[in-house]
C-alpha cells in the first residue's frame, strides 16, 4: 500500500469514549496477549516532534516523497543535507518514561508484540525486543542500486568527509529527521555514492510518504493482530493506512482496541475508549497498577 502525505484531518463520526481513568486500559492489558501500535506522540517527550499533535509539524514542514527523492539529484541534495544535520538530534535522544514502560509490560509478559510507526529506534533503545519497525529505521541506509543495506553512522562519517566545511545550523528538527535549512547551506553539499556498487543512490532505509510498506512486513504486523487478544495505539492520530488498517482488523475481529493518544484519532470509531492523558505519565501508571507478571 501507497502512503500519501496527508496534510491536515478533520474528525469525522463517532469518537471514542474518552477518559483520564486507566481502569479499562489496565484492565485489558491484566489479561495478556496486548500488542501496542505506537506512533509519534510517544516519542515527543523525547524532543523528537510529531506530524500532528497539538505541535505537529505538518503544519510547517511537508516531508519529501519518494517520487521527489528518486526524481532529481538536487532534491536528493536537499534530503541529505538536512538530514546530515537531523541525525545529530535523532542520535543524541533517549527513551521516556513512555517507552521504558512498554519495555517492562514486555518483559513482564503482558505484550504479543509491538509494531512502531516511529523511526527513531526509541523503542530498542529502551529494551523491548522484537519490535515491528513499520515504516522502517533512520538508523539503516539502503541502495536503489544493488539493494544493500549499511549502517547510518559510517554514512554520516563518509558525509562528513565530504563535506567538512558544512556548518549550517538546524532551524527546526522534524519527526523524520529532516531540519529545516536555507537553499544557501543546500547548494554546496555533496553527496556520496554506495560503497558496495559505487553508484547507486543512496536513501534511508525508511518508507516514504508515496512508498509502499513492504509486503512481508505487513503479513508480519497482520499475523501479531491475529495472535493478540486486544490492541492498544499508543500516541498516533491513525491519519494514515499503513496503520489504521491494523486498528481495522482488530475490531473486524471483534478484538477490544483502546487509545491512548491527545486528540481525537481516525481510528475513535474502532475504539472501546480513548484514554485523554500524556504518554508518559498514563503509561508509567498503567504499568504500576499491574501484577509483577501477566
Amino acid at each position: 500500500m501507497r502512503t500519501r502525505p496527508i496534510l491536515s484531518w478533520t474528525p469525522t463520526g463517532a469518537s471514542a469514549p474518552t477518559t483520564t481513568s486507566l481502569d479499562e486500559l489496565a484492565g485489558v492489558v491484566a489479561g495478556g496477549r496486548v500488542l501496542v501500535l505506537s506512533g509519534a506522540g510517544l516519542s515527543t517527550e523525547s524532543g523528537i516532534p510529531d506530524y500532528r499533535g497539538e505541535s505537529g509539524q505538518l503544519r510547517r514542514h511537508v516531508p519529501m516523497t519518494y517520487d521527489e527523492f528518486v526524481g532529481t539529484e538536487q532534491n536528493r541534495r536537499r534530503y541529505w543535507a538536512r538530514s546530515h544535520l537531523g541525525w545529530r538530534t535523532i542520535t543524541g535522544a533517549a527513551p521516556n518514561d513512555g517507552h521504558r514502560a512498554v519495555a517492562d509490560l514486555a518483559r513482564r509478559g503482558y505484550l504479543a508484540g509491538v509494531i512502531t510507526q516511529n523511526v527513531d529506534g526509541l523503542h530498542q533503545a529502551a529494551g523491548t525486543p522484537d519490535v515491528v519497525e513499520l515504516h522502517g529505521s533512520l538508523s539503516r541506509v539502503v541502495c536503489l542500486g544493488c539493494r544493500r543495506t549499511s549502517g547510518r553512522d559510517d554514512l554520516d562519517r563518509r558525509l562528513r568527509r565530504a563535506n567538512p566545511g558544512f556548518d549550517a545550523t538546524a532551524v527546526r528538527v522534524n519527526p523524520d529527521g529532516d531540519v529545516e535549512l536555507g537553499d544557501e547551506d543546500v547548494r554546496g553539499f555533496r553527496l556520496v555514492g554506495c560503497t558496495g556498487c559505487g553508484s547507486g543512490v543512496l536513501k534511508p532505509d525508511v518508507v516514504f510518504f508515496g512508498e509502499s510498506v513492504p509486503r512481508d512486513r505487513v503479513d508480519r504486523c497482520h499475523a501479531l493482530v491475529d495472535g493478540a487478544a486486544a490492541l492498544v495505539v499508543l500516541g498516533s492520530s491513525l491519519a494514515v493506512m499503513s496503520g489504521l488498517r491494523f486498528v481495522r482488523r482488530a475490531a473486524d475481529a471483534g478484538k477490544p482496541v483502546l487509545i491512548v493518544n491527545r486528540g481525537q484519532t481516525r481510528g475513535d470509531r474502532y475504539a472501546a475508549v480513548r484514554v485523554e492523558l500524556p504518554l508518559g505519565r498514563a503509561l508509567t501508571d498503567l504499568a504500576r497498577l499491574l501484577p509483577a507478571t501477566a
